[in-house]
């Protein structure tokens, strides 16, 4: 597993396992670079849409990061985890 990798799984963990209440918009970034460094580009708009506003709310933070690479997305990640809940 390469050293990202390694990294970002940690990251994942640290952040499911925390008990920090974070704003929404924080919520939302953490799902948008979890889902484009684990998916890639989001793609099914139509889904999300038809799914109520707090998944249009989730799809369109996604949408948002389309342009990254999984790479980039995983550093991202981490940033997060790091600036909000816990230095790795």
């Amino acid at each position: 597993m390469k050293d990202l990798d390694k990294k970002f799984n940690e990251a994942y963990k640290i952040a499911s396992n925390t008990n920090k209440k974070l704003p929404a918009d924080v919520m939302l970034e953490f799902y948008a670079y979890y889902k484009q460094a684990t998916e890639g580009d989001a793609d099914n708009e139509d889904d999300a849409l038809n799914k109520g506003v707090r998944n249009a709310f989730k799809f369109n933070a996604w949408l948002q990061l389309k342009t990254l690479t999984k790479e980039e997305a995983k550093l991202g990640y981490i940033n997060l985890v790091e600036k909000y809940i816990s230095k790795l």
